[in-house]
């Protein structure tokens, strides 16, 4: 006997929100550029994808093997739970592994002594490098001379690539592993918000779609859309 159109509408709609969830639980999901401390390789603004599958557990070799799953790796851009409030989202780039010894001497990251070639990813706003001293306000201390830090077992050393203008594992140490919800893959659109400008004039309620759908397409980054995140 052939099923009710609105029983197989609702049938269909139930299927298709359990597989979003079950998307947006396991395999991928959306996340939108809030700050500026991943500048300029992602601008306040970009909406990105999330692979969450990428670091999924394993229980048996042949699992690693198979499935695209790996470890975090040193250069990821990766998105995981605020250690000091959870229920807020960061993302960062990962560069320092368990065992690793950081350190940041004039702003320039070392790991185990040696320099890391990072000038293709790091960013500078300030002109001025702070030394180690007891004069040199705290904050800026940490940000230009750090370490040197031995990142424990089962944690990850992450750092904005806004290295000027970034809250980070300087400030409020490693990230657990078990907070890290995925790596960031893709820039699927990217839109600039409106700055410097006064309130639009009023327009007719019948123009407001029109000019809404304007102002996202002059505003949208069409040369970021759908980039992949490096």
């Amino acid at each position: 006997m052939k099923k009710p159109f609105f029983r197989e509408l609702f049938d269909a709609l139930l299927v298709a929100l359990l597989f979003a969830v079950f998307a947006r639980t396991w395999v991928v999901q959306a996340f939108k550029i809030p700050t500026g401390s991943m500048e300029e390789n992602l601008l306040v603004g970009d909406h990105i994808l999330v692979n969450k599958f990428v670091y999924g557990p394993t229980r048996y070799p042949l699992e690693g093997a198979l499935l695209p799953v790996r470890p975090v790796s040193r250069g990821d851009v990766v998105v995981f739970k605020y250690p000091e409030d959870p229920e807020r989202d960061y993302i960062k780039r990962c560069v320092g592994l368990p065992g690793d010894r950081v350190e940041i001497v004039d702003r320039v990251l070392h790991l185990d002594g040696e320099p890391v070639a990072d000038a293709g990813y790091t960013y500078h706003t300030d002109p001025v490098t702070y030394p180690e001293s007891a004069f040199v306000d705290e904050y800026y201390r940490a940000r230009d001379q750090f370490g040197p830090f031995e990142v424990p077992a089962g944690h990850l050393f992450c750092l904005g690539d806004n290295r000027d203008n970034s809250h980070d594992s300087r400030f409020w140490g490693p990230v657990p592993r078990e907070l890290v919800k995925g790596r960031a893959l893709l820039i699927y659109w990217s839109v600039a918000g409106r700055s410097g400008e006064a309130e639009p004039p009023a327009v007719a309620w019948w123009r407001r779609p029109g000019e809404a759908l304007r102002d996202l397409w002059s505003a949208t980054r069409w040369d970021r859309s759908l980039t992949l995140v490096r």
